[in-house]
């Protein structure tokens, strides 16, 4: 529709601009076809974009000139102040080698706008005075001017030292050799020796505050919710269980959601109302998550306690949270799109977590506590122990991951997590779609497809290992090919498994980490074999590609080139040696039966062995040379595509932004709910048929002079009014403060206040002294321990 009323304007849109994912150029158009000026014109054009954005534009019509646009907190669009020149970026580590210094456009604070309050910032960044606040203009998205001041710069904490790949093959690599240190780091100073000796969790009141503290030990809280995206959701599901074995106690909820799920399911439509006795505990890598935010937004409103375990300092879920919990330093740079030290790093915070919990609730003695230190402090050397095997596990991964086309990851009890963490990797790594079951169900849903099965066997209990064992048979005995992780010494498995890894032994509840780390290496390790394949068939275009070139030098056209006996053999060998690599199994069964089959056609071809004749009926076109060798470029153009994995660059995928559900709410606006804003009550404090009452009120009120925040106290259990029960003034506002008050000298609830108090609606009427027009609001307390 947008397309078509610009061109009714006599606008024209160019051939190449979809209306569906292009919308900004065609709302810019429309603008311009105006007479609008460019930066006004993409100013107006982001704000026709409802929701978190963040939007770079430049333009022929504005030489030189770069436009950058953020609202809310999904995204993040940072501006290097270079020598000379700028460096708008994503991410921070975009820059940090050219310059430390930067801005960071804010899109989420509201501020005092031209017509009330205004959210979302633009930045036009030009060349005259480029890496200067001088060259940048600034301003929100009403069009308020923004003025940039030079302590509106900050300094970057990481370095080009950080960000360095160091003599690693992949960032990813590089980063699950660095887990080890990471854990280490998660670790220190987070405990000390007590007066006997024995070890003991410290958390100081970053993480803690006193407030939360007094109500964990005192037993108010009795939810404690994990959530988290991603990787970061199934460290919630291992943190989840680490607590539950602490605790022991059927009396307290423990559970692990994703945070879109508790937003979802369990806040919205008639969701819980009060949150006050919850502890959600917010794990996130980067802290930008949009899904997890979001849904600590909405708790926080509904009275729950949050806590982050995040790994970036200052970034949005830590100004968020009531206390935050760094993972490693707090600055510990993963350049791979695809996660792996913050997986063990956040399970890790979890365990500390939940043994000072355990500890406040006097649910474990000092020597347990103790025992389960000593556990964690052991884990960095475990895991480096798991890394020196990656020989072991670089020879299953390159033998195996392209002789099956379809797997799985399997676990039992608390290695469920690290079997939905491995599919997550395994996915991300060899695009593929991976399914993760318990292991004693797996039996009973797709073994039929014969699907290469990696078993998390390490850590589990005795009671269960010989069923795990049982299991894997079974999944042998139906063609499976079954990649075990067990304890070291554990041998049973050797006569089902293609492949057994073996790891140092620890409790299940840490044996995630362990089982994880082998998967993981696993993982990258079978998405280069993958891409073998790729670099394969790209190694064969290039040298044909050099051959032609060769040949033309010399004068030959192409009909000549591939009639010379030198490139016939050259494609002769190569069809050998692609056929020997498909007979081996070591080319992946992903490049499809038509992609491999078309390939084998056209290498007969070029190597005279069919009849250019039947040509056109295999590929619909001539037989002719220059036919032929396009076909050729073509398909292996599109199999090199199809098998490239990149590893740390992968598609469709961002690298520190989640973006996601935003969990839209009607937003109370008004007189009325601005007033009791600013007497620290949220809508979450207010039935839902009085919030329909104030709504409709406030729209004839056109002043508020004056305000009393009382308080209800002694009510019945039901919440009903007693003859005991008073009512006090907390606040006085307005012209109504130097106005005593009845309640000043009695405290008994009685009259009009009683009838309020035990109906539960909104009163309007006029005071029968003065005549003043008054509107009384009940509204809920927060806890249920505070009046």
């Amino acid at each position: 529709d947008l397309k078509q009323d610009l061109e009714k304007e006599g606008v024209r849109i160019a051939e190449d601009i979809s209306t569906d994912t292009k919308l900004i150029p065609l709302q810019i158009n429309r603008y311009l076809s105006r007479g609008v000026p460019v930066a006004e014109a993409f100013r107006l054009a982001v704000n026709d974009f409802e929701g978190s954005h963040a939007i770079a534009m430049h333009t022929d019509l504005a030489p030189g000139r770069i436009f950058l646009a953020q609202k809310g907190s999904g995204q993040s669009i940072f501006v290097g102040l270079g020598h000379g020149c700028f460096h708008p970026s994503s991410e921070i580590y975009g820059f940090v080698e050219e310059t430390a210094r930067y801005l960071k456009l804010d899109g989420e604070r509201l501020v005092d706008g031209k017509d009330g309050k205004t959210q979302g910032q633009v930045y036009v960044l030009s060349p005259e005075k480029a890496g200067e606040l001088d060259g940048i203009d600034a301003f929100y998205y009403d069009g308020t001017p923004l003025a940039l001041r030079p302590d509106d710069v900050k300094e970057a904490v990481i370095t080009s030292r950080d960000i360095d790949r160091q003599d690693f093959r992949h960032y990813f690599l590089k980063e699950i050799s660095e887990a080890p240190r990471s854990v280490e780091r998660t670790l220190l100073n987070r405990w000390r020796l007590d007066e006997d000796g024995r070890r003991r969790v410290v958390l100081d009141e970053t993480v803690l505050p006193a407030s939360l503290r007094k109500a964990v030990a005192s037993g108010k809280i009795r939810r404690f919710y994990f959530i988290g995206q991603g990787t970061a959701g199934v460290a919630a599901s291992a943190c989840a269980g680490i607590l539950d074995a602490y605790l022991a106690d059927p009396t307290v909820q423990i559970r692990a959601l994703k945070s879109s799920e508790l937003s979802g399911s369990k806040l919205c439509d008639g969701g819980d109302k009060s949150l006050s006795d919850a502890l959600v505990v917010a794990i996130s890598q980067s802290g930008t998550t949009t899904d997890t935010n979001r849904t600590v937004d909405l708790v926080k409103e509904r009275g729950a306690h949050v806590l982050a375990i995040v790994n970036r300092r200052e970034s949005d879920l830590t100004f968020r949270a009531d206390g935050t919990l760094y993972t490693s330093t707090g600055r510990d740079v993963e350049m791979s799109v695809a996660s792996t030290k913050a997986f063990y790093a956040q399970i890790v915070a979890g365990a500390l977590l939940g043994l000072f919990i355990a500890g406040l609730l006097r649910r474990r003695s000092d020597d347990f506590v103790a025992d389960e230190l000593r556990q964690l402090l052991m884990l960095p050397d475990q895991m480096r122990a798991v890394l020196s095997t990656r020989s072991v596990i670089e020879d299953s991964a390159t033998r195996l991951a392209n002789r099956r086309t379809y797997w799985a990851a399997v676990g039992s009890g608390p290695n469920k997590a690290a079997a939905d963490e491995i599919r997550i990797k395994l996915s991300e790594l060899c695009y593929k779609t991976i399914s993760s079951d318990y292991v004693e169900d797996k039996k009973h849903i797709d073994l039929s497809s014969e699907p290469l099965i990696i078993v998390c066997a390490a850590g589990a209990r005795p009671t269960v290992i010989g069923d795990i064992i049982k299991d894997t048979a079974i999944f042998q005995a139906h063609k499976a090919a079954p990649v075990v992780i067990a304890d070291e010494g554990e041998e049973r498995f050797a006569p089902y498994a293609e492949d057994v890894f073996f790891v140092p032994q620890v409790s299940a509840h840490l044996a995630p980490i362990l089982n994880t780390l082998a998967g993981h290496l696993w993982g990258y390790y079978a998405a280069l074999a993958i891409n073998e394949g790729s670099r394969f068939l790209y190694r064969f275009r290039e040298d044909i590609q050099h051959s032609v070139e060769a040949s033309a030098e010399k004068g030959l056209d192409v009909y000549e080139s591939i009639l010379e006996q030198s490139f016939r053999e050259k494609v002769a060998g190569f069809y050998r040696e692609f056929r020997q690599m498909r007979l081996a199994g070591k080319m992946p069964g992903i490049l499809g039966i038509d992609s491999a089959s078309d390939l084998t056609l056209l290498l007969k071809y070029l190597a005279g062995r069919l009849p250019v004749s039947d040509f056109e009926l295999d590929f619909g076109v001539k037989g002719t040379a220059l036919n032929m060798i396009n076909q050729l470029f073509g398909c292996l153009g599109a199999a090199i595509n199809t098998l490239a994995r990149p590893v740390d660059a992968i598609k469709h995928q961002a690298k520190t932004v989640t973006v996601g559900t935003s969990r839209i709410q009607e937003k109370l606006e008004g007189i009325l709910f601005a007033t009791l804003e600013a007497h620290g009550i949220n809508p979450a404090q207010l039935t839902n048929r009085n919030i329909l009452v104030l709504k409709n009120v406030q729209g004839i009120v056109a002043e508020i002079k004056g305000s009393i925040l009382y308080r209800i106290r002694q009510l019945s259990p039901l919440g009903e009014p007693t003859d005991d029960t008073v009512i006090e003034v907390i606040d006085k506002r307005g012209v109504l403060k130097p106005i005593p008050s009845r309640v000043e000298n009695d405290t008994r609830l009685k009259g009009t206040k009683r009838i309020i108090v035990a109906e539960g609606n909104v009163y309007l009427g006029k005071g029968r002294k003065d005549g003043r027009s008054i509107c009384v609001i009940p509204a809920i307390s927060t806890s249920p321990d505070t009046p």
